[in-house]
């Protein structure tokens, strides 16, 4: 249950962030240009990875995104 709950948060956080993205015509790859990341680790940020480095990639996606 609470793994499911986990996942569903994670996958509606991708969709939330891609939906962003395609609505400012950027790609993942322009994205993790944007933040001075890597594409991988980028992609893993997205996807939900719960890592304290995904964690900080993600707070600033949400910043350039405008989702905070």
């Amino acid at each position: 249950m609470v793994e499911q709950q986990l996942e569903d948060a994670a996958e509606n956080v991708k969709r939330a962030i891609k939906t962003k993205l395609i609505e400012r015509g950027l790609s993942q790859k322009e994205l993790a240009n944007l933040l001075h990341e890597g594409v991988q680790q980028t992609n893993r940020a997205i996807s939900g990875d719960t890592t304290p480095n995904s964690k900080k990639i993600r707070k600033k996606i949400y910043l350039i995104l405008g989702m905070e």
